[in-house]
């Protein structure tokens, strides 16, 4: 047996949930933001500062609602599968985030993962980048383009909130073919209406939104912050298929984000994003446990918040140097052709999306 294996069935050990340890985080998480919530419609009448001063905590709790709804969507916080799904659908209705496409969309995510012959399409601009030749490639204007989206203000601030309060009331990047996940996301726009509907008629539609409207933006930008530094930072490794593999691209192809207690408590310890993509069936709850049971999970690159706050510019991949590289780095670096196969065709896609 391999290294690889033998470390993979040594990581499926921490793979069962606790029921009541997955009970109480559920308890505590929305828990914590349902107090939190009615504390800012109780202070907004006083003050409306002090309401929004409480913004960032709802916001740390529903982060960590989201985490819970991504284990839900890996079949890892219950043993259960329709538990799972009842309580991701419920996660759903405070994140936004419609349950049925999202899981789709991410398990899809799980198997291609900076895997440069397999990058999904432009869609997605945080778990997937371009190489330095296909950057160098792109006309002047959509190498303007992808730079802009990219830039850390564009992407990690603005783009957030848009994407969690407008593109998922569509099925925006829902296959046609997957006519089960797009009806879901209907059913979901229909509850939302109806949960938030029913608590603008009780509380006044005005007062709702100067409460919900800071509290998914600033979640939003947390989470997709998140999701970003654990595929895209400066020690992040692709990889052409014939040298793709799953352990490999676990260990050097998404990172360890080191957190203070308090940050990897709200974060539901997502931060252990090594080890979560290489098992995603173990909840976030044993994670840390997982970490610190098998050495070899700990000789892994690491971020700390100030790397993970920088991390953001990292952009392009040199293929030519096996490096993460900035765009003013990109500027300096001499222009080579593309490999025959692969990247031209990911080009394509990526250009097909808005690039």
């Amino acid at each position: 047996m391999g290294d690889g294996a033998e470390l993979r069935l040594d990581v499926r050990r921490f793979q069962a949930p606790i029921l009541r340890k997955s009970l109480f985080q559920a308890i505590t998480s929305f828990g914590g933001f349902g107090v939190t919530a009615a504390a800012m419609y109780l202070s907004a009448g006083v003050s409306y500062w002090l309401s929004l001063a409480l913004a960032p905590l709802a916001a740390g709790f529903l982060v960590r609602i989201f985490i819970i709804q991504h284990d839900c969507g890996h079949r890892a916080f219950f043993h259960h599968r329709r538990a799972n799904d009842l309580l991701g659908f419920a996660c759903s209705l405070l994140t936004l985030a419609p349950y049925a496409s999202w899981r789709h969309q991410h398990a899809g995510h799980h198997g291609v993962w900076n895997n440069l012959d397999r990058r999904e399409s432009g869609a997605d601009i945080y778990s997937s980048c371009l190489t330095v030749a296909e950057y160098h490639e792109l006309s002047p204007r959509r190498r303007w383009w992808h730079r802009t989206t990219r830039h850390p203000i564009v992407a990690n601030i603005l783009l957030p909130p848009l994407v969690f309060l407008g593109l998922y009331r569509v099925p925006f990047d829902t296959p046609r073919a997957w006519r089960r996940e797009r009806r879901a996301v209907y059913v979901t726009d229909i509850v939302l209406v109806a949960l938030f509907g029913g608590l603008g008629l009780l509380l006044g539609f005005g007062e709702v939104a100067s409460v919900q409207l800071p509290i998914m933006i600033f979640a939003s930008i947390i989470g997709v912050w998140l999701f970003s530094v654990q595929h895209r930072a400066a020690t992040t490794r692709w990889a052409r298929q014939d040298d793709w593999d799953a352990v490999s691209a676990s260990l050097q192809g998404s990172t360890y984000l080191r957190l203070p207690a308090v940050l990897q408590w709200f974060t539901g310890n997502i931060g252990y994003h090594h080890i979560h993509h290489l098992n995603p069936r173990i909840p976030n709850y044993r994670l840390q446990e997982c970490h610190e049971s098998i050495p070899r999970l700990r000789d892994v690159p690491t971020l700390s918040l100030r790397d993970g706050l920088s991390a953001l510019r990292y952009a392009l991949w040199d293929e030519d140097h096996g490096r993460m590289v900035m765009f003013r780095e990109a500027d300096h670096i001499p222009a080579t052709p593309m490999p025959a196969a692969g990247p031209a065709a990911a080009t394509a896609r990526i250009a097909q999306s808005g690039d």
